[in-house]
């Protein structure tokens, strides 16, 4: 049996790897989070909005559309931090850091900013949405 998450989430996969990243609803804004499960140690791949923030640096919230839990891909990210992404450039290793205070909240001003359904996802959940950073690493 397929998830909902992997209908909704393999299309788009399929779109950003057959367009060189552009995927109709999204443009050139999403990159392709690879991750590992932190208890099953699966290895996944998440399409996600991601805000360039300078030279090597992407922005990423997780926000699982204003649910009251993080998404599973945050959780993987504690445990294994040291991952890559898929970007309309190419594939970029990354380390995955969580913002706190000052930088989490400016970072996402950032998003509400770029799109509305990010205020919508703030007003539908209690809980301080998670702005993760991804820094390329060598």
């Amino acid at each position: 049996m397929t998830s909902p998450y992997a209908r909704f989430n393999d299309p788009i996969i399929a779109e950003f790897r057959a367009n060189g990243g552009t995927v109709s609803q999204f443009g050139r804004s999403l990159v392709l989070l690879h991750h590992v499960g932190a208890r099953s140690g699966a290895e996944r791949v998440t399409p996600v909005m991601a805000i360039p923030d300078g030279p090597g640096t992407w922005l990423i919230a997780a926000s699982k559309a204003g649910a009251d839990d993080n998404p599973g891909w945050f959780h993987n990210l504690l445990a294994h931090p040291d991952t890559e992404i898929e970007t309309p450039d190419g594939v970029v290793p990354v380390h995955a850091a969580v913002l706190r205070d000052d930088a989490r909240d400016a970072a996402w001003a950032r998003f509400t900013a770029a799109s509305p359904g990010f205020q919508q996802y703030e007003q539908r959940t209690t809980r301080i949405i998670p702005v993760v950073e991804l820094t390329r690493r060598d």
